[in-house]
């Protein structure tokens, strides 16, 4: 079976320890990984180190032609890159299909938007010249997570290698071969060998080796609030900036004037897409009491005719990426205190080598309980009543978490009106984007993280400004 092995320096490198890949849809076993330790994760950012210069001195234009290159080979890749990521993730083949070609799109999108990406002058008066400079880090470290390999690891790469920063990634313990397809990508493109690094294993070697290393001079990481907690302190040990990206516990604000069909749609597809495995999954429904039975009733309809099954036999939902990511969501849905299980609650019948988990539907939780206020991370909605416009915004920033949130009324001046006072760092009216499209800064507040990736946004947080001032004689 193959081994998913350190892609530094354009080459592979041999590594002793591997551990298995399992496929969360059977157990079987898909290929061995590398247990990258502090040796490779040094290889890889030496290597970046000594590639960043010489990239960064190149023009805007040049990268942007890399990048655009990249782009068409991953288009060119997309059915293998897809089906690999279904089997790696378990999300059925369509998903994994949009996550390779958004993937394409990061590449394109920042390709193209760096030519676009200038400094600033500085009005100070005729004798004095006053500009600004954006300038790369060097060498930028990033630790992503498994639920979106391809996506997340192609957003992180393509910003900051169009910026003139080289990247070191080290993708989650379950899910590394895209991030290495990717890789390999690159240096088919014509990216210079060590800008884009990948380095596969555990996140208690790998991970903490590459965040800890004293040449990353910028560190971006999505995954758990635990961690990101953990990478913002090895951060601040050495005084380099961070972008996190963590959890979430989304909500959709639904009134009584609201389209319901429409808003049942939405809310099933954002918290079945990727088995609810999505930090800005729409995992809280905060709806008027007047709607509450009606969106109840057409939500679990929805979810009574989800189909499940292996993610390369493209179903409407997956697995769970692992047995033990099963355990979780058994443990959130089993220990619920209050409220009614409307559908689902369990592994479905049969279930016995999968991580399947049905898609469940709880109404009317406490939302002080763990189920409401912390990130289960699967197929699991829970529902609380709001009689008021000031109750549904405080059951709405009511959690530790503000990544996403999404309103639905067709009252445009109470969306605006409410838009502004909700805590996230992204609100859609009438419509539901998990994390939005590839121009939308996305980030969160409070325990959701801080910085922001995406978007023009992201080229900013992947260079620092440097003012310079020169006095005309």
């Amino acid at each position: 079976m193959p081994t998913a092995l350190p892609l530094v320096d354009g080459t592979e490198l041999s590594v002793a320890q591997t551990y298995d890949n399992i496929d969360p849809a059977d157990g079987s076993v898909l290929g061995q990984v590398a247990r990258s330790g502090p040796d490779e994760v040094d290889r890889a950012v030496r290597a970046a180190a000594r590639a960043q210069p010489a990239w960064a001195a190149t023009s805007p234009e040049h990268r942007a032609d890399a990048l655009t290159r990249w782009a068409a080979l991953v288009d060119r890749d997309r059915e293998q890159l897809a089906r690999t990521e279904s089997e790696d993730t378990g999300k059925p083949l369509s998903q994994a299909r949009a996550d390779a070609t958004v993937a394409a799109r990061y590449l394109r999108y920042y390709g193209r938007v760096v030519e676009a990406f200038y400094g600033d002058a500085i009005p100070l008066g005729p004798e004095l010249h006053a500009y600004t400079r954006r300038e790369p880090y060097g060498v930028v470290g990033s630790v992503v997570a498994w639920n979106y390999p391809l996506q997340l690891a192609s957003r992180s790469m393509a910003a900051a290698a169009a910026t003139g920063n080289a990247v070191v990634l080290k993708p989650a313990d379950e899910t590394p071969r895209t991030a290495l397809a990717l890789a390999a990508l690159a240096a088919e493109a014509g990216v210079p060998d060590g800008v884009v690094g990948v380095v596969p294993g555990l996140g208690a070697e790998a991970g903490a080796a590459l965040t800890a290393h004293p040449q990353v001079a910028h560190l971006g990481f999505v995954g758990s609030t635990e961690t990101g907690r953990a990478v913002a302190r090895a951060a601040a040990e050495r005084v380099v900036p961070a972008v996190l990206e963590l959890g979430g516990k989304s909500a959709h604000v639904v009134f009584a004037d609201a389209d319901l069909e429409a808003a049942a749609d939405a809310i099933t597809r954002s918290i079945l897409q990727n088995a609810g495995q999505t930090c800005s999954a729409g995992s809280r429904l905060v709806v008027h009491s007047s709607v509450r039975r009606d969106l109840v009733d057409a939500v679990a309809e929805r979810f009574r005719a989800t189909t499940l099954g292996r993610g390369l036999d493209d179903p409407d939902l997956g697995p769970l990426v692992s047995l033990r990511q099963q355990e979780r969501v058994r443990g959130y849905v089993e220990g619920a205190r209050s409220g009614e299980l409307v559908v689902g609650g369990s592994a479905p019948d049969g279930a016995t080598q999968g991580a399947f988990w049905l898609p469940t539907l709880i109404d009317g939780v406490d939302p002080r309980e763990p189920i409401a206020q912390e990130e289960v991370f699967g197929p699991v909605l829970v529902t609380t009543p709001f009689e008021d416009e000031a109750q549904a915004l405080a059951l709405a920033n009511g959690t530790a978490y503000g990544l996403i949130a999404a309103l639905w009324t067709r009252d445009l001046s109470r969306a605006h009106r409410l838009a502004g006072a909700l805590e996230a760092g992204q609100v859609f009216v009438n419509t539901f984007g998990a994390g939005g499209g590839v121009e939308l800064p996305f980030g969160g507040v409070k325990a959701s993280g801080y910085g922001r990736e995406k978007g023009i946004e992201a080229l900013a947080g992947f260079t620092r400004t440097k003012t310079v001032a020169v006095l005309i004689d």
